[in-house]
């Protein structure tokens, strides 16, 4: 996801989207300790796209 793609969306999607997307990261790193996953470069671009949304939202806090 990129960060013009974040910007078109509200604040209170954007935390919606926070939050599928921990439990998302979560659910794959445990299922990665059991059985390796296929691609497991995926772990490392969930973990940015979170960063990416907490940037954004952290942005927005700052500019109210």
């Amino acid at each position: 996801m990129k960060m013009n793609e974040l910007k078109a969306i509200e604040t209170k999607e954007l935390a919606e989207k926070l939050e599928t997307e921990v439990a998302k990261y979560n659910q794959m790193k445990l299922n990665h300790a059991v059985t390796p996953l296929e691609n497991p470069s995926q772990i490392k671009a969930a973990r940015r796209d979170i960063a990416r949304i907490k940037t954004e939202l952290r942005q927005r806090e700052l500019n109210k």
